[in-house]
């Protein structure tokens, strides 16, 4: 889900907006804040949508709203929700020179 928007609610947290492009999100379940900064891991707190609180999230033309918990300055627009994977491996590769 690309960011949006990013707010500071009390006793809500950090509320960060935005469109989920592909997949879902479920509350409860670990995210990555991806892109311009390092790579953090968060859990999703809550989903809302039109202000109703919802157990998942899917892709779709809805505006979401997901509650992370980092600081407002730790998060910003441009950067990326997503599900959390490993780094992928690079195989070790022997170049060859065919020149």
């Amino acid at each position: 889900m690309p960011i949006e928007d990013v707010f500071s609610i009390s006793r809500r947290g950090t509320v960060v907006t935005g469109r989920i492009e592909r997949g879902k999100v479920k509350v409860g379940e670990e995210v990555a804040i991806v892109g311009i900064r390092p790579t953090v891991k968060t859990v999703c707190t809550g989903v809302e949508m039109f202000r109703k609180l919802l157990d998942q999230g899917r892709s779709g033309g809805q505006r979401w709203r997901a509650a992370a918990r980092h600081q407002r300055d730790d998060v910003e627009r441009g950067q990326v929700l997503a599900k959390p994977t490993p780094s992928p491996r690079t195989p070790n590769l022997k170049p060859k020179c065919t020149c």
